[in-house]
């Protein structure tokens, strides 16, 4: 497994913009697919956007594609989440997760999460 380690989000007005980070320790990352995910109050978890950190397309849940934007950091191991427009149903507490079998299917670290509260 690999340690998680999130930074970034707070508190914002609509339409604003938040960068969140995810500094990645442990293991050597080149088979696994990394992820950003939130919870939003009284929701289930749900997936947002999601790469493999060897390469490639990434992936994004519809209710952010075109506003947040997945990128990679090789050099200092850490993902990013840049987070444009935001509304106010974008109020949720955000993880970054780790699939080191690669495929995006099942999640085995976790960060602690950090918590984005965007007002109307």
């Amino acid at each position: 497994q690999v340690q998680l380690v999130q930074s970034g989000g707070g508190s914002v007005p609509a339409g604003d913009s938040l960068q969140l980070s995810c500094e990645i320790s442990g293991r050597t990352l080149n088979d696994y697919f990394m992820a950003w995910f939130r919870q939003r109050p009284g929701k289930v978890r749900e997936f947002l956007v999601g790469l493999q950190w060897s390469g490639g397309s990434p992936v994004y849940a519809e209710s952010v594609r075109g506003r947040f934007t997945i990128a990679a950091d090789n050099a200092k191991n850490t993902l990013y989440l840049q987070m444009n427009s935001l509304k106010a149903q974008d109020t949720a507490v955000y993880y970054c997760a780790a699939d080191s079998a690669g495929t995006g299917l099942r999640y085995d670290s976790w960060g602690r999460g950090t918590q984005v509260t965007v007002s109307s």
